[in-house]
């Protein structure tokens, strides 16, 4: 479990910018949706969903309007970035089935305690992810359940998350699958828009959680 704590989610800055591109092209054919994935919607009432989490944990999370409202600015491009995880969590789950990689419950509680230990219990665990990538305490779990899935993933390529390889196979999934997003929220590209710095597993977590970079 150390080596995955350590390795899983090792990008740095300069090799996100030089992962291979993710796109989507966006098109007004699916009313009501904010992205389709593999033919699946993404309806803009679960992306708001979604969002409205996040919202009600920072509001939770602060002692006044000033700070909700500091919070609020820190994450201006939260719908944006939310739907682009949302699709990302899909082609990474999508990847993870054709590779026959699974992930069991005892396995996100091991990541879980890992974390949770570096960053001085689970109420700072919480606090950290909120603050630096958004994900609301009961999407925690969720959340450490897809970093422990991209290191399986990028073990059964016989890579990591920071190598090409890793980002070929993401690539060739959301090729497959078809991603369609509606034009409000942009084109799905990783290196662009914040949300690759924003993914959890695709950060060094050797680092005790609450001192990683925003």
């Amino acid at each position: 479990m150390h080596r995955r704590r350590r390795t899983a989610l090792a990008l740095s800055a300069a090799i996100v910018a030089a992962a291979p591109v993710l796109t989507a092209c966006g098109s007004e054919a699916h009313p009501g949706a904010a992205a389709v994935v593999g033919g699946q919607r993404i309806t803009v009432a679960q992306l708001q969903s979604r969002v409205d989490e996040v919202r009600r944990a920072q509001r939770a999370a602060v002692a006044d309007e000033t700070q909700y409202q500091q919070a609020v600015a820190r994450t201006g491009t939260l719908n944006r970035d939310t739907l682009h995880q949302m699709v990302l969590d899909r082609v990474l789950d999508r990847t993870a089935r054709d590779e026959g990689v699974t992930v069991t419950p005892r396995e996100v509680q091991q990541l879980r305690s890992g974390l949770e230990q570096q960053a001085g219990g689970a109420k700072a665990l919480e606090t950290a992810w909120l603050q630096q990538y958004g994900v609301p305490p009961q999407r925690l779990d969720d959340n450490l359940r897809l970093q422990v899935e991209a290191q399986k993933v990028a073990a059964k390529l016989h890579t990591d998350p920071s190598r090409p390889e890793f980002w070929n196979a993401l690539s060739a999934t959301s090729g497959k699958l078809g991603v369609d997003l509606n034009p409000r929220y942009g084109a799905w590209d990783v290196r662009k828009g914040g949300v690759a710095a924003k993914t959890p597993w695709l950060r060094d977590v050797s680092a005790p959680a609450a001192q990683q970079p925003a």
